[in-house]
């Protein structure tokens, strides 16, 4: 049996366990990030493009983005996730296997070499998707430790995934960026609560269970702060599995759509789940590991 050195859902309250395993796996000569960047992973927990994609490229996934919006075949398909309350689109997962498009940005060098370098092995795709934030309607992201969801939902072992969000609308400081708390990543939060059975089709919507209690919330904000990653269109995010993250709705009118794909090791392929009676479907946890060529 797998050690679990990240237990939760198995006890009454939150509580903060040590990081166990290094943010870096690789080195400098491993990829495109340099002493500097490694170093700013290592004790931050991201990584931040202020350019990643080009704008003519930008435009081209845009229109791929309307287009899987607008098909109402994949509006229906269990990999769109719909707001509860305004009825728009959320999310669509596995968008690697929907779209050619994306398909292709996602073994991009430009976009699995960063992640290759940190983790120091040859990756696969745990997860991906396309975000909506349309103006007026883009619900809340609370904060939430990735890592802790795919631990115990998904049994990944150990915090050596990293994930990418590119941005395909600009990311203003009003409309509901990705905020991080810097250095979270060094800490486990175990959250109380048992899983229900099919849990995804609830979390995937407005996640409560594997979520922080406020006072834990209190206590890593005002340890660590929290930083906003605003960029225009094209602009990207790199950050560890395990960082405390968030974001706000958008009531603004202006619109805040990326493109989101977790990259896992290959040397930490999903056991089952820590946490939870069954697995969650692959489309939202991968079992497939071939790597990213």
């Amino acid at each position: 049996m797998t050690q679990d050195l990240y237990a939760t859902r198995s006890a009454s309250r939150t509580s903060f366990i040590d990081r166990a395993d290094p943010a870096v796996h690789g080195d400098v000569s491993d990829g495109p990030l340099s002493a500097g960047d490694l170093a700013g992973f290592d004790a931050n927990g991201f990584h931040a493009f202020n350019q990643l994609i080009d704008p003519g490229e930008v435009e081209d996934y845009r229109a791929e983005l309307r287009r899987l919006s607008s098909d109402e075949a994949m509006r229906s398909d269990e990999r769109t996730i719909i707001e509860p309350r305004s009825q728009e689109v959320r999310s669509i997962f596995e968008v690697h296997k929907v779209s050619e498009v994306f398909a292709a940005l996602l073994s991009d060098p430009r976009v699995v070499g960063p992640a290759r370098q940190i983790l120091g092995s040859d990756v696969y795709i745990h997860q991906s998707r396309v975000n909506f934030k349309p103006g007026f309607a883009g619900n809340t992201f609370y904060w939430h430790s990735d890592f802790e969801t795919w631990h115990a939902e998904d049994g990944m072992p150990r915090m050596r995934a990293v994930s990418m969000s590119i941005g395909l609308t600009e990311n203003l400081d009003t409309n509901g960026p990705l905020m991080i708390m810097p250095g979270s990543h060094k800490t486990f939060v175990s959250c109380p609560g048992d899983t229900p059975e099919d849990h995804y089709k609830r979390s995937l919507k407005s996640q409560e269970i594997g979520t922080p209690d406020d006072e834990s919330l209190e206590v890593l904000a005002g340890k660590h702060g929290i930083q906003q990653f605003t960029g225009p269109a094209g602009s990207a995010t790199l950050f560890d599995c395990n960082c405390m993250h968030g974001s706000n709705s958008n009531i603004t009118p202006f619109p805040r759509s990326n493109v989101f794909v977790v990259f896992n090791s290959v040397e930490n392929t999903l056991a089952e789940p820590f946490g939870a009676p069954t697995r969650r479907p692959e489309f939202i946890a991968s079992r497939d590991f071939t790597p990213v060529r």
